[in-house]
């Protein structure tokens, strides 16, 4: 089972014209983060809990088994050329962290199709926690 998770309005939106605008040879699996995003509680940025992984959040998490943890920056990718230890939302493991909370996993799909389990540790920074709603 998924467990809940809340995107900002913003990102919803950009995210949605970053999905419209790849081609349709991108080996990115959109329909993945589609899903995702219609499953999502949408709330203004303003209204973001500080616990959620929201674009341009950098978080800590966990993958696999054995685990390994990450701290990385949730990105666009046209800014990954400036984001130090960025990660696309367009990488399976970006996209399962989008609008995560503390403490909660999701098993998500690898390009070879096998499932990886992303643990959310913490949230070192929330653009919206810091009062950045329109980044």
């Amino acid at each position: 089972m998924k467990p809940p998770i809340t995107v900002s309005s913003l990102d919803a939106e950009r995210i949605e014209a970053l999905l419209d605008a790849l081609p349709p040879t991108s080996e990115f699996n959109r329909e993945l983060l589609l899903d995702e995003l219609a499953r999502a509680e949408i709330v203004e940025p303003h209204a973001m809990p500080a616990g959620v992984v929201t674009m341009n959040s950098t978080a800590r998490f966990e993958i696999g088994s054995p685990t390994e943890q990450f701290s990385l920056t949730l990105s666009y990718p046209k800014d990954m050329q400036q984001v130090e230890n960025g990660i696309s939302i367009l990488t399976p493991i970006g996209a399962a962290l989008l609008g995560l909370s503390i403490g909660d996993a999701i098993d998500w799909p690898r390009p070879d199709g096998q499932l990886v389990q992303v643990r959310l540790l913490e949230v070192l920074y929330q653009p919206e926690r810091e009062g950045e709603y329109f980044r």
